[in-house]
């Protein structure tokens, strides 16, 4: 059976390496140099072993393309992609429906169209259904599913194989044939009612996530204005056998799900007359963060931070990876810069962003840790500049909420 996947980033190229011991897979890319990359036996992403994909490549099992007529005669597509938001912060699915363009332009038999992508219920089945049929040439009778990634890059318990994947397809033959198709390589598949329950729980579990991160975070406004330690309160709070999940204060939430996702969830709510206040609230509070820390910083450095070299330790949006997808260091390196500060950074694991490289770990009058990697030493960090501010509670001796 031949798999084409369209989309070979942290979601796609994830299920290639899983599904390659078991099918013929075609990785779909519009990026030359990663397809050319992939194809030399290379991994760009964390969680995929470049051994890997070469085993898969050697064994005829995996190959990557920017042709769509190679996935002509693919049994499954699996659409993989990326869903942002646009500038003014709104659901953008314009790589789902260039997507939608390769299946409808390319498919010459009918196959089984699996979404993988995070969108707003109705997605599947008002978005991208009708998407693949107006693109099409010749009108085909695919089946469609979705089953939404649950992709957390850097995490080491945690895989394709050991985490719970829901699905549910638009018919009972959808959802059986990809009930199939995941079994071969996921432990555990958990079928739902229909695709909008799918699609909806999985923006619930990262709405989940930001709402209480905002919570955490305005909690740590309120700690420091009442002159106790928020990590010692929540530690506190967290002896509490029963009711209580741990959330700890950040400069702002980053990656590819937890800063998006709840949007795509408040748009449909409010397009059919819900209230998301709360999940708007929460997004706020979050981006919100970035300024309080610069706030704090400059009182801590005589209320001006005109001419100051600025030293932000960690740009990736989480540790011990090199994803600076929405990181929340852009909106910190911004107010910065809009109150004078000359800005660099320092992450030896992204070391190339924006056109920069990564500076060295000294020589500024202030350093700034916005994320914390395994491999920064912490005395090395407090070393690197008079003044440090650790949004992490990583670093003892440093500021910090």
């Amino acid at each position: 059976m031949k798999i084409a996947i369209i989309g070979q980033g942290y979601v796609g190229l994830t299920i290639s390496a899983f599904a390659g011991e078991y099918f013929e897979v075609i990785g779909f890319d519009n990026n030359q140099r990663i397809v050319d990359q992939l194809n030399d036996g290379k991994s760009h992403i964390e969680g995929v072993e470049s051994s890997v994909l070469k085993n898969w490549i050697d064994a005829g099992r995996y190959r990557a393309s920017v042709n769509g007529f190679e996935i002509a005669d693919a049994d499954i597509v699996v659409i993989a992609v990326p869903t942002p938001l646009n500038e003014e912060r709104q659901p953008d699915l314009a790589f789902i429906d260039a997507a939608c363009k390769t299946i409808g332009k390319y498919m010459a038999k009918p196959v089984l169209v699996i979404n993988e992508s995070t969108s707003f219920p109705g997605t599947l089945r008002s978005y991208i259904k009708p998407a693949i049929e107006k693109y099409s040439k010749n009108p085909l009778e695919h089946l469609y599913a979705i089953s939404p990634e649950r992709v957390d890059p850097g995490r080491g318990d945690y895989n394709q194989k050991n985490t719970p994947r829901l699905y549910a397809g638009l018919t009972p033959e959808a959802s059986e044939m990809t009930r199939k198709f995941y079994s071969k390589f996921c432990d555990e598949l958990v079928e739902v009612s229909s695709p909008e329950v799918a699609e909806a729980a999985k923006l619930f579990e990262n709405t989940f996530r930001q709402v209480n991160i905002a919570l955490v975070n305005e909690f740590a406004q309120i700690a420091h204005s009442l002159g106790i330690s928020v990590y010692e309160t929540l530690d506190a709070a967290n002896t509490k056998p029963y009711g209580f999940m741990k959330f700890t204060p950040s400069a702002g939430v980053g990656g590819h799900c937890i800063p998006v996702d709840p949007t795509y969830l408040a748009a449909v709510a409010e397009e059919h007359g819900a209230p998301a206040t709360f999940i708007r609230r929460a997004n706020e509070v979050n981006l919100e963060m970035s300024k309080y820390v610069v706030d704090r910083v400059e009182a801590d450095n005589g209320g001006s931070l005109q001419g100051k070299s600025v030293l932000i330790v960690g740009v990736a949006y989480k540790p011990n990876v090199a994803d600076v997808r929405e990181t929340a260091a852009v909106p910190v390196i911004e107010h910065l810069r809009d109150r004078g500060a000359v800005v660099s950074w320092h992450d030896g694991i992204v070391e190339s962003w924006n056109g920069e490289k990564s500076s060295l770990l000294s020589g500024a009058d202030i350093a700034l840790v916005v994320t914390k990697h395994d491999d920064v030493n912490e005395r090395d960090i407090l070393a690197s500049a008079p003044y440090v501010f650790d949004t992490t509670g990583k670093v003892s001796g440093a500021k910090g909420f």
